[in-house]
């Protein structure tokens, strides 16, 4: 039995012993990932070879039996039909775009426990299900409204945004259709089914707005200011005041703003406004080539980002001297602080991003930090 060793598989210091036993080292086997296993009808003690080699993807073979470890997505197991359901449930979450999904149910979960810890004297374990299925309808909204943008942007994303699956081709036109439909029934019917039509109304409003941010001949996300409103609304407005509507009518109240409610709303809002700036600065290329026009193309990477950074301190800006001039509104102790270290971080992420002269490559690392800033807020709204 013979032990190759390369660089791409890591084996640390241990060394395969061969005894009458045939046995070797099964860590050495699970420092990979995802393993294909392919065999034949035969005994284990039919091995006579086991090779662990990696040229360019690390891989462990074993003949007549053989187990490939690569990092590819999707290569679960020997059945065809298997790999083929993992490679689609993988292409399915990219087009999800986890993200923004992370900025939804972070945002619904905390105005739930913001409206819950308001009226902690009327909650109710019945209502978890419900709870569960507006956070559900959420999500098949939000994959509706980035699953229609991929659809009706395969040539931009091929240039900005190669690995989306459309784009990619790991997922079909027809396939992406089905989905987004089935993502908007579901949700719709959910919500009207559970929250009554004001919620209904909001619910439908959304999807027409992401509906016209996309799709011919509307396309408003050709002007840039139409567009940054149309993404402020849906994900700044909307959410938060409809999450916070639908939460107090499940609890048998009438709706009513709390001053930590319109903080997090005016301040999401605005947030949103600074993603919908600055979601455009790794896409000038392709946005350039098909002539789409973005603040990003008609004022430059550099003039955005520092818009959009300025923005975002102002809103910092506005926390603290809220927690400030409101004490009894707001838990200064955790307000103040945690902004401050929050606006700092930003400065220091901007910093960065000027020293590596806006690089592709840096402007995509600004871009996910500022979704971290905006993952970082709803966290610790719960508890201002």
């Amino acid at each position: 039995m013979e032990l190759l060793h390369c660089p791409s598989t890591s084996i640390g210091q241990t060394t395969a012993t061969v005894t009458q036993h045939w046995r070797f080292s099964y860590n050495s086997i699970t420092n990979c990932r995802n393993f294909k296993v392919s065999s034949r009808k035969t005994s284990f003690f039919d091995f006579f070879h086991l090779r662990i080699c990696g040229a360019p993807a690390a891989r462990i073979c074993m003949r007549p039996l053989s187990i490939r470890a690569c990092t590819q997505a999707g290569t679960t197991g020997s059945d065809p039909l298997l790999n083929k359901v993992s490679e689609f449930k993988d292409a399915c979450w990219r087009f999800l775009r986890p993200h923004t999904i992370r900025g939804t149910a972070l945002g619904s979960i905390a105005l739930v426990a913001r409206a819950l810890i308001e009226n902690s004297n009327l909650i109710k374990w019945s209502l978890l299900f419900k709870a569960f299925s507006g956070l559900f309808a959420l999500i098949c909204g939000n994959g509706y409204i980035v699953g229609i943008n991929q659809i009706y942007d395969i040539g931009i994303d091929k240039v900005n945004k190669p690995y989306l699956p459309v784009a990619a081709g790991d997922l079909s036109v027809g396939s992406a259709w089905l989905l987004v439909l089935v993502f908007a029934v579901a949700g719709l019917s959910i919500v009207a089914s559970n929250f009554g039509p004001f919620i209904t109304s909001l619910y439908c409003l959304g999807l027409f707005l992401g509906t016209i941010y996309s799709v011919p001949p509307f396309r408003m996300k050709r002007f840039p200011v139409a567009a940054f409103l149309i993404i402020a609304t849906v994900r700044g407005f909307l959410l938060n005041f409809g999450v916070y509507y639908a939460t107090r009518a499940s609890l048998g109240l009438l709706f009513e703003w709390s001053s930590p409610v319109v903080f997090i709303t005016a301040f999401v809002t605005l947030f949103a406004l600074v993603i919908a700036i600055t979601k455009d600065l790794p896409d000038v290329e392709g946005d350039r080539k098909f002539q789409i026009s973005t603040l990003a193309t008609k004022l430059g990477v550099r003039n955005i980002a520092l818009l959009g950074s300025g923005l975002l301190l102002l809103n910092y800006v506005g926390s603290i001297l809220a927690a400030v001039f409101m004490p009894q509104a707001f838990n200064r102790s955790l307000m103040i602080p945690a902004h401050i270290v929050l606006a700092l971080c930003l400065v220091f992420q901007a910093w960065l991003l000027e020293q590596e002269n806006y690089t592709k490559e840096a402007i995509s690392t600004f871009y996910r930090f500022i979704w971290n800033l905006f993952y970082a807020e709803y966290i610790i709204f719960p508890f201002i």
